[in-house]
């Protein structure tokens, strides 16, 4: 090839780019917690609706006045197994054609026990919404509880026992609840059972439990979505509202005592090769003027990747892929009262649990010492407040959120004032919630580990007596 040839293979014009042009943010539009409308129905069912335009698939979450105090002494589980077979079949479909029915409504009907009570939620798309209603009602209304599905369901409980007792973070759970609450206390035992009492459970024992607590009086229904060209009314009462049951006066609720003093307890699982960690103590409720400071101190401690705690554990130390602080509710009563679990978890590598025990206390008294930044206090509320409208972007979330408020015997705008509250809560506020739910002095330590490997260790950090138990 030529000179001449290169020089003209060269010279030759590439097409030119064309760019779109670059999108541009709109304008912000105000943004509030869904207000949901509040009724009761004939039969005594409380309904909250929330009309979300677009959300094509409706969530339903019913909450049910079973909490697990109410269960049988030696029966803990029962409220679980019957959860769990309420799509089991009823009087007019056995457990197969029942599951058929609901896959024909392309919905899925889910189930759990708490503290506060049992849980059912349906999402089904809005056009078979009256469908799923009729379903969900023949549950509760007339819940089969077959003696061999009820079998069936306790030997599958009971294969969970193990996997649960084997689970690192399940195991120091239940024994941060043994530890903290007395003994007599359902708060003390597994939400779920244990095999010595799930074996006791029966198809009788199910059933009694249901005629006891299961009515639509002490019950709440939530309905969340698109409810466009959807006559609810007309479909809550062709199918919840149908649903009949005596009344009953509300159940009265024992208070909740925890012992907090410092301590240590460590789970011994020889040849671990990490510790888990689960330090907590029980605290202020949602209840309390102090919970949006709570929220807010607590998420600075420990509630993302740039808390303390994990500048400190993982950042720069490498202990941990990550410790977290938390609130969890664990109980409230109508008047006011509850009791939440506040806690710090997370796991390092055994060598290292030690060290990592040092370096946690050292970051609890040096918040109590020198308090938040302002810094910290401004992200923790961008994060917490800028966050809500993708947190609740699906029906499902809303619906939670409300049934939780509901069993919580919160007011139906108390999430869309929170959100208020945190954004006026200031830094000395929130330094002074989390160093009153975190004093360095009254946590009690849980640790799954190497006992022979971590106890001394530990020990000689003095957070308190240690005691080793069995894995």
């Amino acid at each position: 090839m030529t000179d001449a040839a290169v020089v003209g293979a060269t010279d030759t014009a590439e097409p030119a780019m064309h760019f779109h042009p670059q999108p541009r943010p709109g304008t912000a539009t105000p943004w509030d917690f869904p207000a949901p409308g509040r009724e009761v129905l004939p039969n005594g069912l409380t309904v909250l609706r929330c009309h979300r335009p677009g959300q094509q698939v409706v969530a339903v979450e019913v909450s049910l006045a079973a909490p697990l105090e109410a269960e049988p002494a030696g029966l803990d589980g029962v409220a679980t197994i019957m959860a769990r077979a309420f799509s089991e079949g009823t009087d007019k479909l056995s457990a197969e054609d029942f599951t058929a029915e609901l896959e024909r409504c392309g919905a899925t009907l889910d189930a759990h026990a708490d503290h506060p009570g049992v849980r059912l939620s349906l999402e089904v798309p809005a056009s078979r919404l009256p469908k799923a209603l009729g379903l969900l009602a023949d549950a509760l209304r007339a819940p089969a509880f077959p003696d061999n599905e009820i079998e069936r369901l306790v030997l599958n409980r009971l294969d969970e026992i193990p996997h649960e007792l084997a689970n690192p973070a399940r195991r120091a759970a239940m024994a941060l609840s043994d530890a903290l609450f007395p003994a007599d206390s359902r708060m003390s035992r597994p939400r779920q059972g244990t095999q010595e009492t799930v074996e006791r459970i029966d198809a009788a024992s199910v059933r009694a439990f249901y005629e006891a607590h299961v009515r639509p009086a002490t019950a709440t229904a939530v309905v969340v979505g698109d409810l466009t060209g959807v006559d609810l009314d007309q479909a809550l009462a062709d199918t919840l509202g149908a649903w009949t049951g005596s009344p009953a006066e509300p159940r009265p609720v024992p208070p909740v005592s925890a012992d907090d003093t410092g301590r240590v307890i460590i789970v011994d699982r020889p040849g671990a090769v990490q510790t888990q960690l689960l330090i907590g103590r029980t605290g202020a409720d949602r209840h309390e003027r102090v919970w949006p400071a709570q929220v807010l101190g607590t998420y600075c401690l420990g509630g993302t990747l740039t808390s303390r705690l994990d500048k400190v554990l993982r950042e720069e130390k490498g202990y941990t892929y990550g410790v977290r602080a938390f609130a969890q509710v664990l109980r409230s009563t109508p008047d006011g009262r509850g009791t939440a679990m506040l806690a710090i978890s997370g796991s390092v590598d055994t060598p290292n649990t030690g060290p990592a025990l040092a370096d946690l206390w050292t970051v609890l008294r040096t918040l109590a010492a020198e308090g938040l930044t302002d810094t910290e206090r401004d992200v923790a509320v961008q994060n917490l407040v800028g966050v809500a409208p993708l947190k609740y972007e699906t029906a499902a979330a809303v619906a939670g959120t409300l049934a939780d408020q509901v069993e919580q015997h919160l007011a139906d705008d108390f999430q869309a004032r929170l959100y208020e509250r945190l954004a006026e809560t200031g830094t000395v506020e929130a330094t002074a919630a989390v160093v009153a739910a975190f004093p360095a002095d009254r946590l009690v330590t849980v640790l799954v580990g190497d006992a022979a490997e971590i106890a001394e260790p530990v020990k000689a950090l003095g957070i308190g007596e240690v005691t080793v138990i069995s894995a």
